[in-house]
């Protein structure tokens, strides 16, 4: 191959994001969310000052709300970020499953500034301070039209499809109920608070409604103890609408099948098990690769007659109206019978011998002997109480000669010897005469129960 000799140093991280947000600045669509971020910057700024300045803890838990808003800004740039990118060979399926893990990021960031809070007020409940309200409603009211004019003017795509995809919060089950109240008096109401309102609309307005209780309460009683009791309630409203978007969008990193997609996935699947050809339907995994994009692999085994390419159009067919990336692998059944072999086995496979040697083990040295019980002498240890001289113990090899072979083996040759001249040559063993039994292996120790030598009878 070619040698490029100064080659281009690899760009580094900061390079990398500069030049990714060089490639989203250039799109028209992104400078109203760049601009809408630069407002929000300095709308913090000034939140954050106004917080220290009136000591209010209250207004601190709602201008987090607002710095939750930047975090869905830069959610909604990674969107425009990933309609621009394609495929690439590190990641086939695209990037979508990053606006999964910016909103999952910052619904987590946004529960742990709640958390903050809570441990700030149980602080602040041992030791009230006082709160100045000379900007506290000043700053609810800018928070509150700032927030809702960024909800409203842009239109987040990924925040607005996991606001209508998870479950309802607590918040939002406690106005619908509400609604329904009004809404019988009011029909006309109906289309702005049914079925289910916005949660980040409905954080805003709760949380300013807070605020603007705490500022009546204290101006009037100079009652303090109610902005750390308005912080506790930002932050479990908080914590509360963010819970359940968090876990839908960890199920989705989780590549988890949606349960609304269930019984449409096994409708399919049945479907496409009945198609001509298709003998079974396994190894079926579906998940959510991004919001509102479902993908799948399925293996599909056919007969060996089937049309693959038929089969596989069918079953695309079937399953790309819900599922819009699928995979699909066609094998044919390739079952095999089990053959037997024709050619003949050879005579002489089987065979053995005509003399065959049945090893025994072998005798030890005859220092390491017991005249007695023929066992090893161990010095250390005392004599055996019994004696057991167990025929063939101690013997060396036996030859036998196969004089006779059975009918009906497989060419094996099996000899025979009378039983009785095996007890008469002692099994062709020196010294062993017709007169030894099978107690023991010494010609010159008698029999319990026979003669020592012939004729004779015993003493």
């Amino acid at each position: 191959g070619t040698i490029h000799l100064f080659r281009k140093s690899q760009r580094s991280l900061v390079g990398k994001l500069t030049h990714e947000f060089r490639l989203v600045a250039a799109d028209r669509r992104s400078w109203k969310i760049l601009l809408f971020g630069a407002i929000n910057l300095i709308c913090i700024g000034f939140l954050l000052m106004w917080c220290s300045s009136t000591n209010s803890i209250a207004l601190t838990a709602y201008t987090y709300l607002t710095i939750f808003d930047l975090f869905s800004l830069v959610t909604c740039l990674i969107s425009y970020w990933v309609m621009m990118k394609k495929p690439s060979p590190v990641y086939s399926f695209g990037f979508e499953r990053f606006e999964v893990l910016a909103v999952f990021a910052s619904t987590v960031l946004a529960q742990l500034g709640a958390l903050f809070i809570l441990k700030e007020s149980a602080e602040r409940f041992l030791e009230q301070p006082e709160i100045h309200t000379g900007r506290l409603l000043v700053g609810t009211f800018v928070a509150l039209f700032f927030n809702l004019f960024t909800m409203l003017s842009i239109r987040n795509k990924p925040f607005a499809y996991v606001s209508e995809a998870a479950s309802t919060s607590w918040l939002q089950e406690h106005v619908a109920d509400l609604s329904r109240s009004i809404c019988g008096i009011i029909p006309g109401l109906s289309s702005i608070f049914l079925p289910r309102m916005n949660p980040f609309v409905l954080i805003d307005i709760a949380g300013a409604l807070a605020l603007c209780i705490t500022y009546m309460l204290i101006e009037i009683n100079n009652y303090f103890a109610v902005d750390t009791a308005s912080a506790i309630a930002i932050a479990l409203m908080t914590f509360g609408t963010m819970y359940p978007m968090s876990v839908y969008s960890g199920k989705v990193l989780l590549q988890t099948t949606p349960p609304h997609v269930i019984g449409q996935l096994d409708k399919l699947l049945r479907e496409v098990s009945t198609l001509d050809g298709v003998l079974e339907v396994r190894n079926e995994h579906f998940w959510t690769l991004g919001f509102g994009t479902l993908a799948g692999s399925v293996h599909v085994r056919i007969r060996r007659d089937a049309n693959e390419q038929m089969v596989l159009a069918h079953v695309t067919n079937r399953l790309c109206a819900l599922v819009s990336t699928l995979t699909v692998q066609i094998f044919k059944d390739d079952w095999i019978r089990p053959t037997l072999s024709s050619v003949p086995i050879a005579n002489n496979i089987l065979n053995l011998s005509d003399h065959h040697v049945i090893p025994m083990p072998s005798l030890k040295a005859a220092d390491n002997l017991n005249p007695v019980t023929s066992t090893p002498a161990k010095p250390s240890s005392p004599p055996p109480e019994f004696s057991f001289n167990t025929p063939g113990k101690n013997v060396s090899p036996v030859i036998l000669l196969n004089t006779q072979t059975r009918p009906y083996g497989l060419g094996f040759n099996h000899g025979s010897a009378p039983y009785s001249s095996v007890l008469n040559q002692g099994f062709g063993i020196s010294g062993m005469g017709a007169t030894q039994g099978f107690r023991t292996g010494f010609t010159n120790v008698p029999s319990r129960y026979g003669t020592t030598t012939r004729g004779q009878p015993r003493p």
